[in-house]
C-alpha cells in the first residue's frame, strides 16, 4: 500500500495515482487512537482523507491535550461532518479503504444498517460496497446482544471489527506503547508496512 500506483490518463500517457485513505474518528472513547494514527501516516507517501464528528471534538479535547484544529492539520484533506456531497461519498473516487478509529455504537449502528446520513457512514458504505477494506475500531465494553448484532451485520456487509485490545504479551513499559501496539496492528491489517506493533515470537 505503501507504492503510488500508475495508471493510463485520458491521452495514453502514464499518471500516478496517491495511495489514499479515509480516516473517520467518531465519538467514541480512545479519540487519541485516530490522532495517532494520523501521525503516523504523516510521514508515509498515503494520502490521508479526515472525518471527525461533532462527538469527537468534545472526545478529543475531554481526552487529550490536543485542540481540533491540530488535529486536522495532521491529514491531507478535511471535509466537514455533514458534507455529504465530498468527494469521499463516492466510490468513483478511488481510496484503499477506510478506518474509523475509534468507532462509537452509533456510527457502527449507522454503518451495519447502510444509514447514511453523514458524510463518516456515507464514506463507510462506500468503502463496503466498492469491495474496499473498511476496519471498524469499536470502542465500548461492556457489551450487550444490540452491539453484538450490530458489529455480525457489519461485519456480514463485509467491514473487519476491530476492537483496540491490547496486547499484553509485548509487556508494554506505559501508554504509549499499548496505543502504539494497537494502531501498528490496525494499519497493517489495512495493508500499511509499519514498525509499531511486535509480532508473536516463541
Amino acid at each position: 500500500m505503501n507504492e503510488e500506483k500508475n495508471t493510463k490518463s485520458s491521452d495514453g500517457s502514464a499518471e500516478v495515482v496517491p495511495q489514499r485513505l479515509v480516516v473517520g474518528i467518531s465519538g467514541a472513547s480512545g479519540a487519541i487512537l485516530g490522532i495517532r494514527t494520523l501521525e503516523v501516516l504523516r510521514p508515509m507517501p498515503v494520502e490521508t482523507h479526515l472525518v471527525i464528528s461533532p462527538a469527537a471534538r468534545l472526545t478529543i479535547k475531554a481526552e487529550t491535550n490536543w485542540n481540533v484544529e491540530a488535529v486536522m492539520a495532521l491529514a491531507d484533506i478535511v471535509y466537514e461532518y455533514e458534507d455529504v456531497g465530498a468527494v469521499i461519498a463516492s466510490g468513483s473516487f478511488e481510496t484503499q479503504g477506510m478506518v474509523a478509529i475509534p468507532c462509537s455504537i452509533k456510527t457502527l449502528s449507522s454503518i451495519a444498517n447502510a444509514y447514511t446520513s453523514n458524510l463518516l457512514s456515507r464514506a463507510a458504505d462506500v468503502t463496503l460496497k466498492e469491495g474496499r477494506e473498511l476496519v471498524l475500531v469499536v470502542r465500548e465494553a461492556p457489551l450487550h446482544s444490540g452491539h453484538i448484532r450490530l458489529m455480525s451485520l457489519a461485519s456480514e456487509a463485509g467491514a473487519v471489527i476491530f476492537p483496540p485490545v491490547p496486547a499484553f504479551y509485548t509487556r508494554p513499559q506505559d501508554l504509549d506503547h499499548l496505543i502504539d501496539n494497537i494502531v501498528g496492528r490496525v494499519l497493517m491489517r489495512l495493508g500499511v508496512k509499519n514498525d509499531l506493533y511486535q509480532q508473536w515470537k516463541q
